[in-house]
């Protein structure tokens, strides 16, 4: 053996009963002897001479610990860095811009949305005035709803490619372990368990949460189409698809609404905040409270194996030409959307964009005569309220000026004409240069506008004193 090649030293000397093919094993538990050197067990290891002490784990290789990392693969040099830091990444930087982008849309969605579903009310009547009127809300609106249509697009292009090119897991979609979890929540909360399930990467409640999104997102766009294209929706659909859609619409917005305020603030910002989604990353006490399956995995290194390169190159080949056409197919689907049609207060037939009334010489008004006295008795006349304005009012101005009050004016009756809004009377009898509904009307650009021969009867009405009857 090697050993016989050895000088004999003082500390051979200590040993006189230790056999010459004494193996390491029996070498390694006799480590109460502090004179045993280590080069007399292992003299073919020269990293070993300078070592006072016997290594414990004898049957592996002398590596040392800086030697071990560079074994380990890639992953696990991540999860071993967040394991230092105490941090377990999350989400990364684009799918925490696309939340983000989300956010932002569905927040100005339900802010405009919900003020146009209760515009009689007096917050609602407030945000409108607020935006500047009506029509700049339907624009805010319009805006946010196609924002929210490309990061959508965005996003099926994202999960495909996971899917698709990287193998990701479809761990939002719900499993028989889900179902099994909520019932071992349910025991915990009556008191019949010690212990909260076992969540792997996403918890029930978050994927419940995230497919009520797509569903919601679903019903919004097609809803949203219908009212956006009422005439378009009505040469393919019955009439009454289109009320239909109006009520699905603003009962799925107050759902979705509540259900953020209710459901996920409490979860994710009042019960315990959860800046995951903002920062990317959460700490190993946050991981073992929200996702403990998870953690245990990551701590045990159980990834899934690298995919070769060529292979992922050769699924791009496949699946960018299939995410191009999807896309440009998605994409001329929402330009359709935004364009195939006005609303439906812009088709209305226009009156004239020439100016209204450019006298070549000053023409001087009528002298204003007192409001007669209406009589139950004589009939109605034409030009009175009663027998053509009402009617005429009614047709161009209910949607923003009858039950809504937009600005606060009303023209469902005549005292509520003549009594006006936030701006002063509607009509002044005898004045119409001074009535407000006339100065809106002459600019020419009013949502409601009124033809050239219908502002002219106007005026000669309020002129000759307004009369009811």
């Amino acid at each position: 053996m090697a050993e016989q090649n050895l000088p004999d030293t003082p500390q051979d000397q200590n040993l006189p009963d230790a056999p010459k093919d004494q193996n390491l094993v029996e070498a390694s538990q006799d480590q109460n002897q502090p004179d045993i050197a280590q080069d007399q067990i292992l003299p073919d290891v020269p990293q070993d001479q300078n070592q006072p002490d016997i290594v414990q784990d004898q049957n592996l290789p002398d590596v040392s610990q800086d030697e071990e990392k560079t074994l380990e693969s890639p992953i696990s040099e991540v999860h071993s860095e967040a394991e230092k830091k105490g941090k377990y990444l999350r989400f990364s930087i684009p799918q925490r811009i696309e939340h983000i982008i989300f956010l932002v849309s569905f927040s100005i969605l339900g802010f405009t949305g919900l003020s146009q579903k209760f515009a009689d009310s007096s917050l609602g009547l407030a945000i409108l005035n607020g935006l500047g009127g009506i029509e700049r809300t339907r624009l805010i609106h319009h805006f946010s709803a196609a924002v929210m249509m490309v990061i959508s697009i965005y996003h099926v292009n994202e999960v495909l490619y996971k899917v698709y090119v990287e193998r990701t897991p479809w761990s939002m979609l719900p499993f028989i372990q889900d179902f099994q979890h909520v019932i071992q929540d349910i025991l915990y909360n009556l008191g019949f368990r010690k212990r909260r399930a076992y969540y792997g990467r996403y918890s029930y409640a978050e994927k419940a949460e995230y497919l009520a999104l797509v569903w919601g997102t679903v019903i919004m766009g097609l809803t949203g189409f219908v009212m956006w294209n009422p005439i378009t929706t009505a040469r393919l659909l019955p009439g009454q698809i289109i009320p239909a859609a109006k009520a699905a619409h603003g009962a799925e917005a107050i759902l979705a609404v509540l259900a953020i305020i209710l459901w996920h603030f409490y979860h994710v910002h009042l019960k315990h905040f959860n800046k995951s989604m903002f920062i990317g990353t959460m700490t190993k006490e946050e991981m073992e409270h929200e996702h403990p399956a998870e953690l245990a995995e990551l701590e045990a290194e159980v990834t899934r194996e690298p995919i070769a390169p060529s292979l992922i190159r050769k699924r791009q080949r496949v699946f960018f030409p299939f995410a191009g056409v999807l896309t440009i197919v998605l994409g001329f689907g929402v330009i359709r959307f935004l364009t195939v049609e006005k609303t439906a207060i812009t088709t209305i037939p226009q009156g004239e964009t020439a100016a209204v009334y450019v006298p070549v010489t000053p023409t001087p008004r009528p002298t204003s005569a007192p409001t007669p006295t209406p009589n139950p008795n004589q009939p109605i006349g034409e030009d009175t309220w009663d027998g053509n304005f009402q009617a005429l009012f009614r047709n161009r101005c209910d949607t923003c000026h009858g039950a809504t009050k937009v600005g606060g004016l009303s023209l469902e009756t005549y005292q509520s004409t003549l009594q006006g809004g936030n701006s002063g009377p509607a009509i002044i009898p005898g004045d119409p240069d001074n009535s407000i509904l006339v100065q809106m009307q002459s600019t020419g650009k009013h949502p409601g506008q009124l033809t050239l021969d219908e502002l002219d009867r106007v005026i000669n009405w309020i002129a000759s004193g307004a009369p009811e009857k």
